[in-house]
């Protein structure tokens, strides 16, 4: 992160999807700003790749989540866990959760199987539901979350995070073909964009190389990162089937790949 912690730093912790890989994670992003880390989704391998990217679960201020697939919430009870009992460390400010409608039920869902084994202490865990059926802004002290619907399952939403620089970034979490995130996404510094599957095996619920530049083109965003791949995608030429439809700065997400807003990867 910057000296100044105003810009945006982003680290791609996973890049893949359910399928277990040495390569690939799944899902989980980390975005740091203002001096706050913002963890967005948190499928398996989330927290070793945190402490492999020099973090730890006690310094994550926020989990935002894009929907409820394990894939993406599957390390939420192992986190929880992990904060309940540090140890000796610990957590120096309330943890919060955002996500889409249904969040309240489903994290009783997981205590009803849990109990007490992910229930923090009162006033450390704060629980935030999005609007799932229309755009959503949420205003916090060093940064600001835009959510829209996106089309994958009824709780989808698609984040937009901006610091207070004016630099923004878009997670599209998993989605088809969604207007609603071209227009959260129009002019981001950096677009993270689930391409699960080549074009020639595009499944309905997700995007492929070329609907993804489609869609960064017409936003105009000015770095394009695709993510979310299952395995075939290694054996595709993923960034050529993208330049069909997008002729802008591109990136294949790799676990641990970190961005600077404005700059290129490392």
């Amino acid at each position: 992160m910057s000296e100044t912690g105003a810009g945006l730093s982003v680290t791609i912790l996973g890049s893949g999807t359910c399928v277990p890989s040495l390569e690939r994670s799944s899902c989980a992003v980390l975005i740091e700003t203002g001096g706050e880390k913002l963890l967005f989704d948190s499928g398996p391998g989330t927290m070793r790749r945190l402490l492999e990217a020099g973090s730890t679960i006690f310094e994550i201020g926020y989990i935002f989540y894009s929907h409820f697939h394990p894939d993406h919430t599957a390390e939420l009870v192992p986190f929880l866990f992990a904060t309940k009992y540090p140890n000796g460390a610990g957590r120096k400010a309330p943890l919060t959760i955002v996500a889409g409608k249904g969040f309240l039920d489903f994290y009783q869902g997981l205590k009803r199987v849990y109990g007490t084994w992910i229930e923090l202490p009162p006033g450390d865990l704060r629980l935030i539901e999005m609007d799932a059926a229309s755009y959503d802004v949420r205003r916090f002290e060093r940064f600001t979350v835009e959510s829209t619907p996106v089309v994958h399952r009824e709780e989808s939403i698609a984040f937009r995070i901006s610091g207070k620089t004016g630099k923004s970034v878009v997670y599209s979490g998993d989605t088809d073909f969604s207007e609603n995130l071209v227009s959260l996404a129009k002019g981001a510094d950096l677009f993270i964009c689930e391409s699960a599957l080549p074009d020639r095996l595009r499944s309905a619920g997700h995007l492929c190389p070329s609907l993804a530049g489609e869609m960064a083109t017409r936003a105009g965003v000015k770095r394009l990162v695709l993510t979310h791949f299952y395995p075939v995608c290694d054996h595709a030429d993923m960034e050529k089937e993208c330049r069909k439809t997008y002729g802008g700065p591109l990136v294949l997400a790799e676990d641990l790949m970190r961005f600077e807003v404005g700059s290129s990867p490392n």
